[in-house]
């Protein structure tokens, strides 16, 4: 039977996926994962929060039973052009690791109408709109996240195929709040205390809900864009 890691950060973007598949133990709060058994393929879904150290956590829980045959990262990104637009899932080709500037090339096939790579770039922090400009203009992308990379970096480690399948959650120009403020060390995004912040804000109020239903639309993108690819592998 092949083994299929599946990657996220938060619980919303596995949400849809995992609805009817058996939940596994997790050696810590705030960290959850799931397995499905279909035909010949095992897929482990988890999620263990925001950013690299999390992001490692997650590949290790996916990998505690058994070698994998594939890596997924999946979930949220935000955008770095105004031609990227919420509610579809986009197969990204090359992501960029913004800290160390290595560059991990997917095994998603570059769209032939395109013709050249669609990229996103991992940060060790949550940006906004000046800095998304950067981004895009240095390392010509069009996504940015803050786990891709290393989940890249595992499959990399242990030379299996890598993949990296992500909906937008914010768009290029969204005002919002410092998200990395109410983050744990471990990864954990304390909603509340973000939440009670944006209360008192207004300014924040309508990205904050185009951001709501855009995680809901992109997690049913993602999900459905991954049924078919999990069987395939």
């Amino acid at each position: 039977m092949k083994r299929v890691g599946i990657i996220a950060a938060l619980p919303g973007e596995l949400k849809p996926l995992v609805q009817g598949w058996q939940s596994l133990p997790v050696p810590r709060k705030g960290e959850a994962a799931w397995v499905s058994r279909v035909h010949d393929v095992e897929c482990v879904a988890v999620y263990a929060g925001v950013g690299s150290e999390a992001a490692d956590r997650a590949c290790d829980i996916a990998a505690q039973n058994g070698e994998l045959d594939a890596m997924f990262s999946v979930g949220w990104a935000g955008a770095l052009s105004c031609g990227i637009h919420p509610g579809s899932a986009y197969a990204v080709n090359e992501v960029v690791d913004a800290r160390t500037e290595e560059t991990f090339v997917t095994n998603f096939p570059v769209h032939q109408e395109v013709g050249v790579p669609f990229k996103l770039v991992t940060t060790d922090h949550v940006v906004q709109y000046a800095e998304k400009r950067q981004l895009a203009g240095r390392h010509k992308a069009l996504l940015v996240d803050m786990e891709a990379a290393t989940v890249a970096r595992f499959a990399c480690s242990r030379q299996i195929p890598f993949y990296c399948l992500k909906a937008i959650s914010d768009e290029i120009s969204d005002i919002l709040p410092d998200f990395g403020r109410y983050t744990g060390p471990d990864g954990r995004l304390h909603l509340p205390a973000l939440l009670a912040h944006v209360a008192f804000r207004p300014k924040y109020w309508p990205a904050m809900l185009r951001m709501g239903q855009n995680a809901k639309t992109g997690a049913l993108a993602v999900a459905g864009a991954l049924a078919p690819l999990m069987s395939g592998h």
